[in-house]
């Protein structure tokens, strides 16, 4: 039963129709809109996909996205309505990220569900410096995409082998 719908959980045409490139956009509009990489990546591996090839595109998606985020905040588009819609979550990443340092949520926040989506769009809004968001976001976002690919290919294998 529960290998049955795992199985079709992961032969969901969904996820395998639009391959790398539903990737990449899954991966860019994750960083300001919570849709997990997580099971297109575990999909398309497990459908065959090079673990080369699906980490740079979701390495590059992401960070497209993140910067997207970042200027959407940066030049306040959206922030009215953001603000309005999750003035909880705006609070409770503000806090986080003076508590812990811009740099450091950052590096985090890929990490973090529904807070971590918009904490690109907080440090934009609040002008936190471009270089340093660069730097913490893009190691982060690879960091990330390196432990989905590995965890996939490693992990997800195996568990589908063993459900086959």
């Amino acid at each position: 039963m529960l290998s049955d719908i795992i199985r079709e959980f992961f032969h969901n045409p969904v996820f395998i129709k639009y391959g790398l490139a539903g990737l990449f956009f899954n991966g860019m509009f994750s960083s300001f809109i919570p849709i997990p990489t997580e099971v297109t990546t575990s999909t398309l591996l497990i459908g065959g996909a090079k673990p080369f090839d699906v980490f740079v595109v979701l390495t590059t998606g992401s960070i497209l996205g993140g910067y997207i985020a970042y200027f959407l905040g940066y030049n306040g588009m959206l922030i009215g309505k953001f603000r309005k819609a999750t003035p909880k979550y705006e609070k409770k990443s503000v806090s986080i990220m003076s508590r812990y340092g811009w740099g450091t949520v950052v590096f985090i926040s890929p990490w973090i569900p529904i807070i971590g989506d918009i904490v690109s769009i907080i440090a934009g809004a609040k002008k936190y410096h471009l270089i340093k968001y660069s730097a913490a976001m893009i190691s982060g976002k690879t960091v990330k995409s390196v432990a989905i690919v590995f965890f996939s290919v490693h992990f997800l294998h195996w568990l589908y082998a063993v459900l086959k």
